[in-house]
């Protein structure tokens, strides 16, 4: 059953795709049936840039192993990295 709940974040960042690089500005993600991957469920996620249209788009299907693995691994990079540079920052 497709739920269409869709959660949104503005964000800011860069994004690469087939015409290179473009600004992020929005995140979505929702959890429904992929249209490509083959599993039952995945999350879904897209970072664009609405103004810039469908090209200006990056979409991952993942896993609900994967998804929790990859906030796992974000969260891990960001502790450490403003560990070092707080860390560098004091020296």
């Amino acid at each position: 059953m497709c739920t269409y709940v869709t959660e949104k974040a503005e964000i800011n960042g860069s994004g690469k795709g087939q015409n290179g690089w473009f600004t992020l500005t929005e995140a979505r993600g929702y959890y429904d049936p992929p249209l490509h991957h083959p599993a039952a469920h995945t999350l879904h996620i897209a970072l664009l840039n609405k103004s810039m249209g469908l090209d200006a788009r990056v979409a991952v299907e993942l896993t609900e192993d994967s998804a929790r693995a990859l906030v796992k691994a974000i969260n891990a990079a960001l502790e450490a990295g403003e560990f070092l540079h707080a860390t560098n920052a004091a020296d």
